[in-house]
């Protein structure tokens, strides 16, 4: 048994390379082999998403405060909010933050293959962020 404790991890920064406005990431956690699932809760502030992206095994969102918006390439953005899970298809193109005008955050947790959890693509230009629900 491993306990991680709350606040063991200095907070990290979302990158511009894969975010889009201000992101914090916390409690960053990977299991340890043979377990492949990893996590961190990560907010978002107004107007702040991840760029496209995809995950080989898929991924779970846990919404736990604020309001925010998810989108699959192709369909309409949808609402997310507190006690929302969202779960997202292995392969599936999409993006997820917070709305416009409130902050969100999530826990996200994913699988690795092959050593990665996540492949990020293109960021999301305004016209899809702020496109009609």
């Amino acid at each position: 048994m491993k306990i991680q404790r709350n606040a063991s991890q200095p907070s990290v920064i979302g990158t511009n390379e894969f975010f889009t406005g201000s992101v914090r990431i916390d409690g960053f956690f990977q299991a340890e082999e043979p377990a492949k699932v990893g996590g961190a809760t990560v907010t978002f502030e107004p107007g702040a998403r991840t760029a496209w992206h995809t995950h080989p095994l898929g991924q779970t969102l846990l919404v736990t405060s604020g309001s925010g918006w998810v989108q699959k390439e192709g369909e309409a953005k949808q609402s997310i909010n507190p006690g929302d899970i969202v779960w997202i298809a292995p392969g599936e193109k999409h993006w997820h933050g917070a709305s416009d005008s409130t902050a969100m955050s999530h826990i996200a947790i994913a699988e690795s293959q092959n050593g990665t959890p996540v492949t990020w693509l293109e960021l999301v230009e305004d016209k899809d962020y702020l496109g009609e629900l």
